[in-house]
């Protein structure tokens, strides 16, 4: 398990998923205003806190899925939150993915980036796929003035100021 690609894992994962129950919140199926979050069943006489026939099955530590399989990426890559591009240096590419923190500004994420891609290691959220773009962003458009020509009018402005020239003369 411990040598598993990427892939391996993810099917395993899959695998264990689909035998653990859909687990809801009792009564969630009857009463509108209570929502499907699991909230654990505390009355006495409680039917599914007892575990009876025929009620929902309730959370339990037989659920967990092994170290391995848990806090994967979908991609089967373990994610790290990265600040700096130095730590991307820490990083594995074959069982890692970089997944940089929410505080990290535009200058900084695009040298991440650029590191990142240099050691061949995937980022979750790249923000922006390119440094090109990153600059294209920061840089106004700005047209060249064109040469003296008047702008362009709908064709009915032009019949109508046509007619008042010439009765001007």
């Amino acid at each position: 398990m411990k040598n598993a690609s990427a892939r391996a894992k993810t099917e395993e994962r899959k695998k264990l998923k689909a035998r653990i129950p859909k687990i809801v919140r009792q009564e969630s199926w009857r009463l509108k205003r209570i929502g499907e979050n699991w909230r654990r069943p505390m009355g006495v006489s409680n039917k599914m806190r007892r575990r009876q026939r025929g009620w929902p099955k309730s959370v339990s530590v037989g659920y967990k899925t092994p170290n391995e399989l848990r806090y994967l990426h979908p991609s089967g890559l373990r994610e790290v939150i990265v600040h700096r591009a130095s730590d991307l240096d820490k990083l594995d590419p074959k069982a890692n993915a970089a997944r940089i923190g929410h505080t990290v500004g535009e200058k900084k994420r695009v040298t991440i980036l650029d590191r990142a891609r240099e050691l061949e290691i995937k980022v979750v959220n790249p923000g922006i796929s390119r440094r090109e773009e990153a600059i294209k962003e920061k840089e106004p458009i700005v047209e060249p003035p064109d040469s003296k020509e008047e702008p362009a009018q709908p064709e009915a402005m032009k019949q109508q100021s046509q007619p008042q020239e010439e009765k001007k003369q």
